[in-house]
């Protein structure tokens, strides 16, 4: 298979590869998504498709009904494509999320990260949440260890730390997050999702709040402070859904006990208005709130 790639040029290996990452994180692809995408005519689309059969005849089946393409159970990549670069691009709104070897750069350095999502995992939750499909997994968890589930994801985040799905829990009938490296495997189920399943009922993920942040009193030359965050007027203002409040605020340790009474446990920032964590989920994630 090798051989055979090292013979196309690379945009025919560009195309090939968009197919092979429709197919695996969102379940199917047809002409028309490789048409759109490159602005190829239907004779070319129909010349690419022909070659990735022909590289991997297994992986994908043609639906006359839908005219798309859809992913076999026998479906191995033919392309690597790397789930953190996946996920980063498609959750800044560009590319399509295929995975280019980058070269690092010599003098700009990322912070390290220790946790690394799995991409068959990944794949498997895109599909479900691109299908709006229910799944059943394995998943562990620190407080109740390892449980076979059924949730419906809708939303793949990552919250600063790592990277969890957002998904209807059928067990505890409720929303609730996942995180993306504990599942040990993920099966889609041949189900329609319930209406109260679906995205537009989760409250905490639709709604949106405004945190106001300013320098924590304990800084003694706030404005460092305030030039960091291009505070105006003293005060950073930012809109979050309340799902994901919680996280931020732990993330940039952000004092949220009353009074601000946190001292030299690297808070440099301070929530103003306390009262906006009212009815927000996971608050005890944020550094000294209280309820």
């Amino acid at each position: 298979m090798e051989n055979e790639l090292d013979t196309m040029n690379h945009g025919q290996k560009e195309r090939l590869a968009f197919i092979d990452f429709s197919l695996q994180y969102f379940g199917h692809v047809a002409r028309t998504d490789l048409i759109q995408r490159f602005k190829t005519g239907l004779a070319a689309s129909t010349r690419d498709f022909s070659a990735y059969k022909a590289l991997a005849p297994k992986n994908l089946i043609l639906v006359h009904q839908t005219k798309n393409y859809h992913r076999t159970n026998d479906f191995k990549p033919v392309f690597k494509h790397d789930p953190e670069v996946i996920l980063t691009s498609l959750s800044r709104g560009f590319g399509n999320g295929i995975s280019n070897g980058v070269q690092p750069s010599e003098q700009c350095f990322d912070a390290v990260r220790l946790i690394h999502p799995d991409q068959n995992i990944i794949a498997a939750l895109m599909r479900a949440i691109h299908m709006k499909q229910p799944i059943e997994c394995g998943y562990v968890s620190i407080s109740s260890g390892e449980s076979t589930r059924v949730i419906v994801p809708h939303a793949i985040v990552n919250n600063g730390h790592r990277w969890h799905v957002r998904a209807y829990d059928r067990k505890h009938q409720s929303f609730r997050d996942f995180v993306c490296t504990r599942f040990t495997f993920v099966n889609p189920l041949a189900q329609d999702i319930n209406t109260l399943e679906s995205r537009k009922f989760d409250g905490q993920w639709n709604n949106q709040i405004e945190l106001v942040l300013v320098a924590h009193p304990s800084i003694q030359f706030p404005k460092a402070i305030e030039l960091d965050y291009a505070m105006v007027e003293g005060k950073l203002r930012v809109k979050v859904r309340s799902a994901l409040a919680a996280y931020l605020l732990r993330q940039w340790q952000v004092d949220c006990s009353q009074g601000h009474k946190f001292r030299g446990q690297g808070c440099q920032l301070a929530l103003a208005n306390l009262d906006v964590l009212t009815g927000v989920e996971n608050t005890q994630l944020a550094p000294g709130y209280k309820v």
